[in-house]
């Protein structure tokens, strides 16, 4: 499935989400830029499991270089499609939770719910040695607030390959929560398949971010209704 649309318009300008994208972009060319040195790059500032779970291996690195990680990954890509996969997504329903939830709130959801993202995707995958990239647990803590505070939206998608349609239009709960059952089936396969070497796509850390996103717009929403009483 791949989102075209939603049909919740922004009512202010979408000052934060436009800037994550384009820090991303910035970062990106910077990684075609590198060349040959790429793959050390990723290594480096990229999450890597078993560098926190093996003690022979963690010796080797500071405490800064241990967390970096956990901030920076999520800001790597591996290929363009990676990039407008994550980038685009995040535009469908980034703008309309940072209307709800104001720039600075917003932020730190994002922020927050890609470092729980790679926090359960370093427990589940804990002996992969593969460098782990990409803003989808970030972006699925988006989706995860979406979820739940637009409950009455529909999207727009197509499902690949079809990329010329036809275009179903869904409720954005049918979509988003079809997608979460995706990743939690991926991800219970790829552990079954070859624990070692899990971490190829972080299906955990999609389910991650969209339960932190999920439960932050949860505790928000009862906290707005408990004040208007």
């Amino acid at each position: 499935m791949f989102p075209l649309k939603d049909d919740i318009p922004s009512r202010h300008f979408p000052l934060v989400t436009l800037g994550i994208i384009a820090l991303n972009v910035v970062v990106f060319l910077h990684e075609v830029r590198l060349g040959p040195d790429l793959e050390h790059f990723l290594f480096e500032w990229g999450l890597v499991p078993v560098r926190y779970t093996n003690s022979r291996i963690s010796s080797l690195f500071s405490l800064r270089e241990q967390a970096a990680p956990f901030v920076t990954s999520m800001f790597l890509h591996g290929g363009w499609m990676h990039l407008l996969g994550n980038m685009w997504t995040l535009w469908i329903f980034g703008d309309n939770v940072e209307d709800r939830l104001g720039r600075a709130r917003y932020a730190l959801l994002y922020l927050f719910g890609g470092l729980a993202a790679a926090v359960l995707h370093l427990l589940a995958n804990a002996g992969s040695s593969m460098p782990t990239i990409g803003a989808s647990g970030a972006v699925a803590a988006v989706m995860g607030a979406y979820f739940r505070m637009y409950p009455r939206a529909n999207v727009a998608m197509i499902v690949p390959p079809f990329f010329w349609g036809p275009v179903f239009v869904v409720p954005a709960v049918v979509f988003l929560g079809w997608w979460l059952v995706l990743q939690f089936f991926n991800g219970t396969l790829s552990l079954l398949a070859n624990p070692s070497r899990a971490g190829g796509v972080a299906w955990w850390a999609h389910v991650g971010g969209f339960a932190f996103g999920l439960v932050c717009a949860s505790a928000i929403r009862t906290r707005s209704l408990r004040s208007s009483l």
